[in-house]
């Protein structure tokens, strides 16, 4: 347990030092389904910061809440909240470069590791988001990746995402279709 709070206190001092940024690997489609424990598409109902710790150790936290719409991977129940690294309380705020923000109304399917153990608790940190919108221009809903882009091909996923050109953004349904079969693919080839 000691050892768990000083990492917390060193990790803490190195965000407060000026680390301005975060360098993160993208991880590939496969690498976000096999890390995630969870998969679950869900409408955000709840996103709170608060003061943890006493003293020269406090920090801030925010629970972001969820109303589970499908579960794709794992059992996330009807209702699930992800606790991360920084936030906003009153005019204090402790910002984790990188870290996507959450607001209530939020239509999103996450790739959840490590919850409560893990500073921001998505596989690939932003990659582990996938935002869903409204796309005026085709009427239908879109996913969206950590920068706001269209996600078209999932086997461009962590390189090469600006060559896809001339495709149509995926759907939530077929991102999960797609999820699914991974899945399955990767429970008949557990070894790969």
């Amino acid at each position: 347990m000691k050892i768990k709070y000083l990492l917390l206190l060193t990790f803490i001092g190195i965000v407060f030092s000026g680390v301005t940024g975060t360098t993160v690997i993208p991880p590939t489609f496969d690498q976000l389904v096999k890390q995630a424990e969870i998969i679950f598409q869900g409408t955000v109902t709840d996103a709170r910061s608060v003061w943890e710790g006493e003293g020269g150790q406090r920090y801030i936290e925010t629970y972001v809440t969820f109303k589970v719409d499908d579960n794709v991977k794992g059992d996330a129940g009807a209702s699930y909240t992800i606790r991360m690294l920084g936030g906003t309380v009153s005019d204090q705020t402790m910002e984790v470069s990188d870290a996507p923000k959450f607001k209530v109304g939020d239509r999103d399917i996450l790739f959840v590791e490590h919850n409560y153990d893990q500073f921001v608790p998505l596989v690939g940190i932003n990659h582990g988001r996938f935002h869903i919108q409204h796309d005026d221009a085709t009427g239908r809903d879109i996913v969206v990746n950590g920068e706001g882009e269209p996600v078209k091909d999932l086997t461009k996923l962590g390189y090469e995402e600006e060559s896809v050109s001339g495709r149509e953004a995926i759907s939530p349904e077929q991102l999960k279709s797609v999820i699914k079969n991974q899945l399955k693919t990767q429970a008949d080839h557990p070894t790969q």
